[in-house]
């Protein structure tokens, strides 16, 4: 059995690491898209909204609700690309970690 210092070392090694993981989705960029890449939304992989370009063809008054329905599809679209891209970092700095089936981190 490791000493308890070992294990404590080990603790704290892993969750700086997570730190610096969690630091880094910030600085990934996904964009979500709806209405055929007429409405996007840029946003980072922690699900920060950076952006938001609506094509100058559909800002119409009479089409406003259709608007606002690419609007939330392009958020929704760029919360799951988010999602994803939080998920793939997780998994590479998780990898050479022993951790038991189905354990997820952050905790």
């Amino acid at each position: 059995m490791k000493d308890i210092n070992d294990i404590l070392a080990m603790a704290q090694n892993v969750q700086n690491e997570l730190q610096k993981a969690q630091d880094s989705l910030d600085t990934i960029e996904v964009e979500g898209a709806a209405g055929g890449g007429l409405v996007k939304v840029k946003a980072s992989a922690k699900g920060r909204i950076i952006a938001v370009a609506i094509d100058d063809s559909l800002i119409v008054p009479s089409e406003k609700q259709m608007l606002e329905d690419l609007v939330a599809a392009a958020f929704n679209d760029a919360r799951a690309k988010a999602d994803a891209a939080s998920s793939a970092e997780m998994a590479k700095m998780t990898s050479g970690l022993p951790l038991p089936p189905g354990f997820k981190l952050p905790f």
